[in-house]
Protein backbone atom coordinates (compact mmCIF):
# COMPACT_ATOMS: atom_id res chain seq x y z
CA UNK A 1 0.00 0.00 0.00
CA UNK A 2 1.08 3.55 -1.16
CA UNK A 3 -0.85 5.35 1.46
CA UNK A 4 -3.42 5.84 -0.98
CA UNK A 5 -6.65 3.60 0.21
CA UNK A 6 -7.99 3.74 -3.65
CA UNK A 7 -4.73 2.67 -5.32
CA UNK A 8 -4.48 -1.04 -6.17
CA UNK A 9 -1.12 -2.96 -6.81
CA UNK A 10 -0.51 -4.98 -9.32
CA UNK A 11 -0.67 -9.01 -8.87
CA UNK A 12 0.22 -11.77 -11.14
CA UNK A 13 -2.27 -14.85 -11.23
CA UNK A 14 0.45 -17.89 -10.35
CA UNK A 15 -2.07 -20.43 -10.38
CA UNK A 16 -5.76 -20.84 -10.83
CA UNK A 17 -7.33 -23.74 -9.68
CA UNK A 18 -10.98 -24.86 -10.07
CA UNK A 19 -12.67 -25.85 -6.39
CA UNK A 20 -15.95 -26.52 -7.09
CA UNK A 21 -18.78 -25.44 -9.94
CA UNK A 22 -18.40 -21.91 -10.66
CA UNK A 23 -15.90 -21.85 -7.35
CA UNK A 24 -12.13 -21.14 -8.10
CA UNK A 25 -9.07 -20.09 -6.43
CA UNK A 26 -6.32 -18.01 -7.59
CA UNK A 27 -2.72 -17.61 -6.16
CA UNK A 28 -1.47 -14.05 -6.84
CA UNK A 29 1.73 -13.01 -6.85
CA UNK A 30 3.30 -9.52 -6.13
CA UNK A 31 4.50 -8.16 -9.28
CA UNK A 32 6.51 -5.30 -7.11
CA UNK A 33 8.79 -6.70 -4.27
CA UNK A 34 7.80 -3.44 -1.93
CA UNK A 35 3.92 -3.95 -2.18
CA UNK A 36 4.76 -7.60 -1.43
CA UNK A 37 6.68 -6.38 1.68
CA UNK A 38 3.70 -3.97 2.72
CA UNK A 39 1.31 -6.10 3.10
CA UNK A 40 2.60 -9.03 4.64
CA UNK A 41 3.76 -6.52 7.59
CA UNK A 42 0.10 -5.31 7.99
CA UNK A 43 -1.75 -8.91 7.30
CA UNK A 44 -3.28 -10.93 9.93
CA UNK A 45 -5.52 -13.54 9.45
CA UNK A 46 -9.52 -12.52 8.53
CA UNK A 47 -8.40 -9.46 7.18
CA UNK A 48 -9.69 -9.25 3.99
CA UNK A 49 -8.89 -6.88 0.28
CA UNK A 50 -10.73 -5.88 -2.98
CA UNK A 51 -9.69 -7.95 -6.21
CA UNK A 52 -9.67 -6.52 -9.48
CA UNK A 53 -9.85 -7.07 -13.46
CA UNK A 54 -8.91 -3.86 -15.27
CA UNK A 55 -11.75 -2.27 -16.95
CA UNK A 56 -14.31 -4.53 -14.87
CA UNK A 57 -13.85 -2.79 -11.53
CA UNK A 58 -13.48 -5.01 -7.97
CA UNK A 59 -14.89 -7.00 -5.45
CA UNK A 60 -14.42 -8.03 -1.80
CA UNK A 61 -13.78 -11.21 0.00
CA UNK A 62 -11.53 -12.54 2.14
CA UNK A 63 -7.88 -13.64 1.80
CA UNK A 64 -8.22 -16.93 2.26
CA UNK A 65 -4.02 -17.94 2.65
CA UNK A 66 -2.12 -17.73 5.65
CA UNK A 67 1.02 -15.32 6.29
CA UNK A 68 4.51 -16.91 5.63
CA UNK A 69 3.85 -17.49 2.27
CA UNK A 70 5.11 -15.16 -0.70
CA UNK A 71 1.88 -14.41 -2.71
CA UNK A 72 -2.24 -14.57 -1.03
CA UNK A 73 -4.96 -16.46 -2.29
CA UNK A 74 -8.63 -15.90 -2.72
CA UNK A 75 -11.39 -18.25 -3.41
CA UNK A 76 -14.94 -17.14 -5.00
CA UNK A 77 -17.64 -18.18 -6.67
CA UNK A 78 -18.85 -16.67 -9.61
CA UNK A 79 -21.68 -13.92 -8.38
CA UNK A 80 -21.32 -11.04 -10.69
CA UNK A 81 -19.62 -9.06 -13.24
CA UNK A 82 -16.17 -8.79 -11.47
CA UNK A 83 -16.09 -12.72 -10.52
CA UNK A 84 -17.38 -13.92 -13.78
CA UNK A 85 -13.89 -11.50 -15.28
CA UNK A 86 -11.85 -13.25 -12.71
CA UNK A 87 -12.88 -16.61 -13.54
CA UNK A 88 -11.72 -15.80 -17.18
CA UNK A 89 -8.50 -15.06 -16.33
CA UNK A 90 -5.66 -17.17 -16.60
CA UNK A 91 -2.39 -17.85 -15.11
CA UNK A 92 0.07 -15.18 -16.13
CA UNK A 93 -2.69 -12.62 -16.60
CA UNK A 94 -2.55 -9.13 -13.97
CA UNK A 95 -5.28 -8.70 -11.90
CA UNK A 96 -5.37 -5.51 -9.29
CA UNK A 97 -5.72 -5.84 -5.30
CA UNK A 98 -6.24 -3.40 -2.25
CA UNK A 99 -5.89 -4.22 1.04
CA UNK A 100 -5.36 -5.92 3.76
CA UNK A 101 -8.38 -4.10 5.41
CA UNK A 102 -10.52 -4.67 8.37
CA UNK A 103 -9.76 -6.38 11.40
CA UNK A 104 -8.10 -10.09 12.16
CA UNK A 105 -9.22 -13.31 14.44
CA UNK A 106 -7.16 -13.01 17.90
CA UNK A 107 -4.95 -15.92 17.43
CA UNK A 108 -1.93 -14.92 19.59
CA UNK A 109 -5.41 -15.23 22.35
CA UNK A 110 -5.55 -18.82 21.60
CA UNK A 111 -2.18 -20.41 22.18
CA UNK A 112 -2.93 -23.37 24.27
CA UNK A 113 -6.22 -23.41 23.94
CA UNK A 114 -8.68 -25.98 22.03
CA UNK A 115 -9.99 -24.59 18.68
CA UNK A 116 -13.23 -25.75 17.24
CA UNK A 117 -13.88 -24.65 13.21
CA UNK A 118 -17.53 -24.84 11.88
CA UNK A 119 -17.65 -24.31 7.99
CA UNK A 120 -20.43 -24.61 5.08
CA UNK A 121 -20.11 -24.55 1.57
CA UNK A 122 -18.18 -21.28 0.07
CA UNK A 123 -17.91 -20.46 4.03
CA UNK A 124 -14.70 -22.19 4.27
CA UNK A 125 -12.04 -20.02 2.44
CA UNK A 126 -12.50 -17.35 5.52
CA UNK A 127 -11.73 -19.74 7.67
CA UNK A 128 -8.78 -21.65 5.75
CA UNK A 129 -6.51 -19.15 6.52
CA UNK A 130 -6.63 -19.51 9.91
CA UNK A 131 -6.93 -23.03 10.10
CA UNK A 132 -3.15 -22.84 8.43
CA UNK A 133 -1.74 -20.25 10.51
CA UNK A 134 -2.74 -22.91 13.60
CA UNK A 135 -1.36 -25.61 11.57
CA UNK A 136 1.84 -23.58 10.86
CA UNK A 137 2.12 -23.28 14.51
CA UNK A 138 0.74 -26.75 15.57
CA UNK A 139 2.32 -26.55 19.11
CA UNK A 140 1.02 -23.68 20.59
CA UNK A 141 -2.29 -24.93 20.36
CA UNK A 142 -4.76 -27.67 22.19
CA UNK A 143 -7.36 -30.12 20.08
CA UNK A 144 -8.02 -28.62 16.55
CA UNK A 145 -11.48 -29.68 15.42
CA UNK A 146 -13.20 -28.59 12.02
CA UNK A 147 -16.35 -29.96 11.05
CA UNK A 148 -17.39 -28.78 6.95
CA UNK A 149 -20.47 -29.62 4.99
CA UNK A 150 -21.72 -28.26 1.76
CA UNK A 151 -24.98 -29.55 -0.47
CA UNK A 152 -23.29 -31.62 -2.48
CA UNK A 153 -19.83 -33.82 -2.58
CA UNK A 154 -19.24 -31.29 -5.71
CA UNK A 155 -19.26 -28.39 -3.46
CA UNK A 156 -17.16 -29.02 -1.02
CA UNK A 157 -13.69 -26.52 -1.56
CA UNK A 158 -10.14 -27.46 -0.95
CA UNK A 159 -10.36 -31.44 -1.36
CA UNK A 160 -7.27 -32.16 -1.73
CA UNK A 161 -6.26 -29.55 1.77
CA UNK A 162 -9.23 -32.25 3.43
CA UNK A 163 -7.75 -35.62 2.72
CA UNK A 164 -4.69 -33.97 3.93
CA UNK A 165 -5.89 -32.78 7.24
CA UNK A 166 -8.04 -35.96 7.07
CA UNK A 167 -5.00 -37.82 7.35
CA UNK A 168 -3.13 -35.95 10.26
CA UNK A 169 -3.33 -37.09 13.50
CA UNK A 170 -3.04 -33.86 14.95
CA UNK A 171 -6.90 -32.72 13.30
CA UNK A 172 -9.72 -33.88 13.86
CA UNK A 173 -11.76 -33.39 10.91
CA UNK A 174 -15.49 -34.26 10.08
CA UNK A 175 -16.87 -33.77 6.57
CA UNK A 176 -20.64 -34.18 5.58
CA UNK A 177 -23.08 -33.54 2.81
CA UNK A 178 -26.95 -32.20 3.07
CA UNK A 179 -28.96 -35.38 2.48
CA UNK A 180 -29.23 -36.36 -1.23
CA UNK A 181 -25.62 -34.86 -1.84
CA UNK A 182 -23.94 -37.67 -1.43
CA UNK A 183 -21.93 -39.97 -4.20
CA UNK A 184 -21.63 -44.25 -4.31
CA UNK A 185 -18.10 -43.50 -3.09
CA UNK A 186 -18.65 -40.93 -0.88
CA UNK A 187 -16.67 -41.96 2.91
CA UNK A 188 -18.00 -39.03 5.20
CA UNK A 189 -20.93 -37.71 6.83
CA UNK A 190 -24.28 -37.23 5.20
CA UNK A 191 -26.38 -34.53 7.36
CA UNK A 192 -26.72 -30.95 7.68
CA UNK A 193 -23.53 -29.29 9.65
CA UNK A 194 -25.83 -28.18 12.83
CA UNK A 195 -27.30 -31.95 13.10
CA UNK A 196 -23.79 -33.47 13.35
CA UNK A 197 -21.96 -30.37 15.17
CA UNK A 198 -23.94 -31.95 18.14
CA UNK A 199 -22.22 -34.92 18.16
CA UNK A 200 -18.81 -33.22 19.26
CA UNK A 201 -17.38 -33.10 22.65
CA UNK A 202 -18.43 -30.18 24.80
CA UNK A 203 -15.79 -27.07 25.02
CA UNK A 204 -12.73 -27.41 26.74
CA UNK A 205 -12.24 -24.57 29.44
CA UNK A 206 -11.14 -20.97 26.96
CA UNK A 207 -11.77 -22.96 24.23
CA UNK A 208 -12.69 -21.23 20.99
CA UNK A 209 -15.19 -21.56 17.93
CA UNK A 210 -14.99 -19.88 14.47
CA UNK A 211 -17.92 -20.60 12.34
CA UNK A 212 -18.72 -19.18 8.78
CA UNK A 213 -21.26 -20.45 6.17
CA UNK A 214 -24.79 -19.45 5.28
CA UNK A 215 -26.68 -17.43 7.01
CA UNK A 216 -28.86 -20.15 8.09
CA UNK A 217 -26.13 -22.77 8.76
CA UNK A 218 -24.89 -20.02 11.18
CA UNK A 219 -28.15 -19.57 12.74
CA UNK A 220 -28.75 -23.18 13.23
CA UNK A 221 -24.99 -23.60 14.63
CA UNK A 222 -24.80 -20.61 17.33
CA UNK A 223 -27.22 -22.53 19.93
CA UNK A 224 -25.49 -25.94 19.12
CA UNK A 225 -22.01 -24.27 19.51
CA UNK A 226 -23.70 -22.57 23.15
CA UNK A 227 -25.11 -26.19 24.13
CA UNK A 228 -21.44 -27.73 23.74
CA UNK A 229 -20.38 -24.57 26.63
CA UNK A 230 -18.80 -22.32 24.29
CA UNK A 231 -19.34 -18.31 25.47
CA UNK A 232 -20.37 -16.08 23.63
CA UNK A 233 -17.17 -13.94 23.76
CA UNK A 234 -15.63 -17.10 22.57
CA UNK A 235 -17.37 -17.69 19.63
CA UNK A 236 -16.57 -15.90 16.22
CA UNK A 237 -17.57 -15.02 12.67
CA UNK A 238 -16.56 -12.85 9.84
CA UNK A 239 -19.71 -11.11 8.08
CA UNK A 240 -17.51 -9.84 5.14
CA UNK A 241 -20.44 -10.77 2.72
CA UNK A 242 -22.35 -7.17 4.00
CA UNK A 243 -19.17 -5.55 2.21
CA UNK A 244 -18.95 -3.29 -0.96
CA UNK A 245 -16.50 -0.58 -1.02
CA UNK A 246 -14.04 -1.82 2.02
CA UNK A 247 -12.96 1.22 2.99
CA UNK A 248 -16.16 2.87 5.43
CA UNK A 249 -16.84 5.10 2.25
CA UNK A 250 -20.18 3.78 0.74
CA UNK A 251 -21.87 2.83 4.07
CA UNK A 252 -23.61 -0.31 2.44
CA UNK A 253 -22.01 -2.70 5.47
CA UNK A 254 -23.06 -0.25 8.56
CA UNK A 255 -25.12 -1.72 10.99
CA UNK A 256 -26.37 0.92 13.63
CA UNK A 257 -23.28 3.15 14.04
CA UNK A 258 -20.77 -0.13 12.93
CA UNK A 259 -18.71 -0.27 9.72
CA UNK A 260 -18.48 -3.86 9.26
CA UNK A 261 -15.46 -2.89 6.78
CA UNK A 262 -13.31 -0.82 9.44
CA UNK A 263 -14.65 -2.12 12.66
CA UNK A 264 -14.57 -5.88 11.19
CA UNK A 265 -15.07 -8.08 9.56
CA UNK A 266 -14.30 -10.33 12.37
CA UNK A 267 -16.69 -10.57 15.66
CA UNK A 268 -17.45 -12.22 18.23
CA UNK A 269 -21.22 -13.64 18.55
CA UNK A 270 -21.63 -11.33 22.14
CA UNK A 271 -20.68 -7.91 19.45
CA UNK A 272 -23.34 -9.37 17.20
CA UNK A 273 -25.85 -9.70 19.57
CA UNK A 274 -25.49 -6.31 20.37
CA UNK A 275 -25.83 -5.18 16.44
CA UNK A 276 -29.41 -3.44 15.57
CA UNK A 277 -31.31 -6.09 13.77
CA UNK A 278 -27.96 -8.06 13.06
CA UNK A 279 -27.99 -10.55 10.58
CA UNK A 280 -25.35 -13.00 10.17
Amino acid sequence: MNGNIYQPVEMRIERAKDEAPEVRTLRLAFAHAPDREAFFRRYRVGMFGLYGVPGEGESTFCVASPPGRDYIECTFRRAGRVTAALLDREVGHPVTFRGPYGNHFPIESWRGKDLLFVAGGIGLPPLRSVIWNILDRRAEFGRVAVVYGARTVADLVYKDELAGWAGRSDVELVTTVDPGGETPDWKGRVGFVPTVLKEMPAAAPGAAALVCGPPIMIRLSLPVLSGLGFRPTAIYSTLENRMKCGVGKCGRCNVGGVYVCKDGPVFTLEEIQRLPQADL
